[in-house]
């Protein structure tokens, strides 16, 4: 198998013109050496063999740690509209958001 073209300092500087970033020498030096190690590493995946290996969402199985949902008796109305402080037609009466005092 061919060695894979290494990217070139060069075409990490048409990029970044592309990109509109003013980048200096020492970072185009430094941008160039991560960028070729990423697509190295991409190449390095998307040479795998993965016939017969599903698709997944995730890496891990994903399962429910949550309780099953099941309806319960609520508290009663007029027990919580008593500890109110202020009721008004069988609600709890609050202060308006502009200002009203309570």
């Amino acid at each position: 198998m061919d060695e894979p073209k290494r990217l070139t300092r060069a075409e990490v500087a048409h990029v970044a013109v592309l990109a509109r970033l003013d980048l200096s020498e020492e970072e185009l030096d430094l941008y160039t050496e991560q960028l070729a190690q990423v697509l190295d590493h991409a190449a390095d995946v998307a040479s795998l063999d993965l016939a017969g290996v599903a698709p997944t969402a995730h890496a891990l199985a994903v399962t429910n740690v949550l309780r099953p949902d099941e309806p319960t008796p609520g508290v009663d109305r007029e027990e919580v509209l008593a500890q109110a402080p202020s009721v008004e037609d069988h609600r709890f009466r609050v202060p308006r958001i502009l200002g009203e005092a309570p």
